[in-house]
């Protein structure tokens, strides 16, 4: 016999030799495929939840960057407003990366209707870019959104409404400081009810718009912020810097992620906690993976000193083991990753989680869960089933290839 067999060869040897006790086989091909399964289908679970989370926060930020006035994030009153953007900014705001942005006069206020009063935060804004931006117009319940920057109207969410015992077409009073510190109040009718995504929002927000507000507050053309998205919540840091340029060292320009360092912290531990994930559910099978190559070991022992005694190398025993455990785990990737695909994307739509939406809204997360494939995670998923169960089996093929061809042979 050759040192040396062809790859086909030792192909050939490893599939039959797999096969020898076909339900050892069949048994531990389930495990890996049920735990690959595991792996992808919880890990896109998970990712699902926590995007859902970021991306809730992130509109009620609301923005992936932000422009505000230095002490504005410290102190969000009237006097740390700033002019319109100038031209160099608006240059800088219609590159490719920037899906949408708008300017807002946001301020605390109080909202008051014959019953109560309610801390609110009113938001002055331009319809168009709203709605191109952050706000959905199917989440309005009842009447209508804003029209144009001049209309006088108020849009409230539902439990603002509830909590106030007021409804559409009523009139509030909203209340809020000027510039002078001098309190400014003005009648709204109420045109719209809001649905939002997370309910605790909807006794925070009240739109109205942009220069009806203004006026209201004796700001000239003055606003508050700067709102800008971009295609990805996650590739914020290609572009933003380029926004801060133009921006200006006298405005500050903050990435989602240091508007709120919550979520970006929340980021960088999903990412690390779907690795850890992964190497958890292979390591619980990693012992039903080293048991069957031993036990295929054990049983071959005289054939595998009848091998080494025709000329074959230690070397090349190991190398055999660890293409039988290389083929059995291929063999549990293809069908723990389609089982995992087939079930995860007739879920796409959503998952109804309302059962326990209170608990998910204090995690900052919507009543609906949305898996998210993504295929970094399945290639991570894919690669550290391949290393770590080659470098599980090294310890049975080590104990193959260390075999004394004489006292193998005598082996019963």
């Amino acid at each position: 016999m050759k040192n040396r067999l062809p790859l086909k060869a030792m192909l050939t040897l490893a599939w039959r030799n797999l096969w020898r006790n076909y339900r050892r086989t069949l048994i531990m091909l389930a495990a890996i495929t049920v735990g690959v399964w595991a792996m992808i289908f919880m890990t896109a679970l998970m990712r699902g939840m926590v995007d859902d989370m970021l991306l809730n926060g992130i509109r009620s930020l609301p923005g992936e960057v932000q422009i505000h006035h230095p002490q504005y994030r410290d102190d969000p009153s009237i006097n740390n407003s700033f002019e319109e953007p100038t031209e160099k900014l608006l240059d800088a705001l219609q590159i490719p990366e920037v899906k949408g942005w708008a300017k807002r006069v946001r301020v605390p206020a109080v909202i008051s209707s014959e019953r109560d009063s309610r801390g609110i935060t009113l938001l002055g804004v331009n319809p168009t870019n709203e709605i191109q931006l952050s706000f959905d117009l199917k989440n309005i319940i009842e009447g209508r959104f804003l029209e144009d920057q001049q209309d006088r109207g108020l849009v409230i969410g539902a439990k603002l409404a509830q909590r106030l015992e007021t409804r559409l077409g009523k009139r509030v009073v909203v209340m809020s400081q000027d510039p002078q510190n001098n309190i400014v109040d003005q009648g709204f009718r109420i045109v719209g009810i809001y649905k939002a995504r997370l309910p605790g929002l909807e006794e925070i927000y009240v739109y109205s718009g942009l220069e009806t507000v203004q006026k209201l507050l004796k700001l000239e053309q003055n606003i508050s912020e700067i709102a800008i998205t971009g295609e990805d919540y996650r590739n914020v840091q290609h572009w933003y810097p380029r926004i801060k340029e133009a921006a200006g060292e006298q405005l500050e320009t903050v990435p989602w992620y240091k508007a709120d360092t919550y979520l970006g912290s929340m980021l960088k531990m999903m990412d690390g906690f779907v690795l850890v994930w992964i190497v958890v559910i292979f390591l619980a099978l990693s012992f039903g993976l080293v048991n069957t190559l031993m036990m295929a070991v054990y049983e071959r022992i005289r054939e595998i000193g009848l091998m080494q005694a025709l000329g074959m190398r230690p070397g090349m025993i190991l190398y055999q083991i660890l293409l039988e455990s290389f083929l059995l785990i291929v063999i549990g990737l293809c069908l723990g990753n389609m089982i995992a695909v087939s079930t995860i994307i007739p879920l796409r739509d959503g998952i109804d989680i309302s059962a326990v939406s209170q608990g998910m809204e204090m995690m900052g997360s919507s009543s609906m869960l949305y898996p998210a494939l993504q295929l970094n995670d399945v290639l991570l998923a894919n690669a550290v089933v391949i290393v770590l169960g080659l470098l599980t089996s090294l310890f049975p093929a080590w104990q193959a290839a260390s075999y004394d061809p004489i006292e193998a042979l005598g082996k019963e």
